[in-house]
């Protein structure tokens, strides 16, 4: 399945750095963003563990995003819940 093609048309905050997203073809997760924000060494991510700085998400053109792209993440990986923390994505390289 070619994920590349998705949008995701809603987002809700649950608490903590989980949010639930809605994908144009109805399928629905739960990413869970801590582990990603909280390995990050990079000083602009780890800004995203301020709670309320990381609830300021939009959609835009079905991408979810921080800022004018400060924080995104591909829609395919999203979708298939792929956000590794730092240090593992950065071993997976």
């Amino acid at each position: 399945m070619n994920t590349d093609s998705f949008n995701i048309t809603h987002a809700d905050h649950l608490g903590s750095y989980r949010l639930r997203l809605r994908f144009d073809d109805g399928f629905e997760n739960v990413v869970d963003f801590g582990p990603f924000l909280q390995t990050s060494q990079h000083p602009d991510i780890r800004a995203f563990l301020d709670i309320s700085k990381f609830r300021q998400f939009g959609l835009e053109s079905g991408n979810l995003m921080w800022g004018h792209f400060e924080l995104c993440f591909p829609v395919a990986d999203l979708r298939a819940n792929r956000i590794l923390p730092f240090s593992a994505a950065a071993s997976a390289a």
